[in-house]
């Protein structure tokens, strides 16, 4: 879990900034010189500049099987991912306390980090913030932008805590986002927070079964279980 929500650099994860393609079209058309192609350009490209208010229902997940809980704005920021930008990578946490205290942190403004989805010991997964905003999780904001992040409940120094209903759990969330964006299903692209440049910390530590888990994410990606968002999910993008 994440201390706070500062890059590596120490900037805040919340800065907004114009989107890479957004600005890629600004500079085509300035070099163009015409107000009218700069007028259409950023008529059609109004909904990737990071922090619009894409239309959203209440309560939608993007993972069927989860239960939504919002975390507090304060610990991620709007976006309309993967369109401003792509999602390419998956992060591994572990929570460092009980799925409830996970839950209340993330909920906390103070706490300044948060990640997407909880999944408890027993398999049930909640969702806090939606996959198409950036969550402040990673503690390196290019990451934080580029990712989907996923905490589980235990501690690192308890092999016990990671359950097999768990990693079950886990590997069919990460299965449904891998499909969702087209990720691949290796340790390039599927990581632990700790091989993210610039962090301090050490999740998910030394007995995080990384051989099991993939193979449980590439069965569960075969089987397609939940290679697409809900109902919901899809009506609310």
């Amino acid at each position: 879990m994440e201390a706070n929500g500062r890059s590596a650099s120490g900037s805040k994860d919340g800065d907004r900034r114009i989107g890479r393609r957004a600005l890629i079209v600004g500079g085509a058309a300035a070099a163009v010189g015409t107000a009218v192609l700069a007028r259409d350009e950023l008529g059609r490209l109004w909904w990737r500049t990071p922090g619009i208010d894409r239309p959203r229902e209440e309560g939608a997940v993007d993972y069927r099987g989860a239960r939504w809980v919002a975390a507090s704005e304060a610990n991620w920021r709007r976006a309309d991912r993967p369109e401003d930008y792509g999602i390419d990578m998956v992060i591994v946490h572990v929570t460092q306390g009980s799925f409830a205290s996970a839950v209340k942190a993330f909920q906390n403004p103070g706490h300044q980090a948060a990640a997407h989805y909880v999944v408890g010991q027993d398999g049930r997964v909640t969702q806090m913030i939606r996959e198409l905003d950036v969550a402040y999780h990673a503690g390196n904001r290019a990451y934080n932008e580029r990712s989907v992040g996923i905490e589980h409940e235990g501690f690192v120094d308890r092999p016990r805590d990671f359950t097999d209903a768990m990693y079950a759990a886990s590997a069919r969330l990460t299965a449904g986002i891998c499909a969702r964006y087209e990720i691949p299903i290796d340790r390039e692209h599927i990581i632990g927070h700790v091989e993210v440049p610039g962090t301090d910390h050490t999740d998910p530590g030394p007995h995080w079964d990384w051989p099991r888990y993939l193979r449980l994410v590439r069965r569960a990606a075969t089987a397609g279980a939940t290679a697409t968002p809900s109902p919901s999910a899809r009506s609310s993008t």
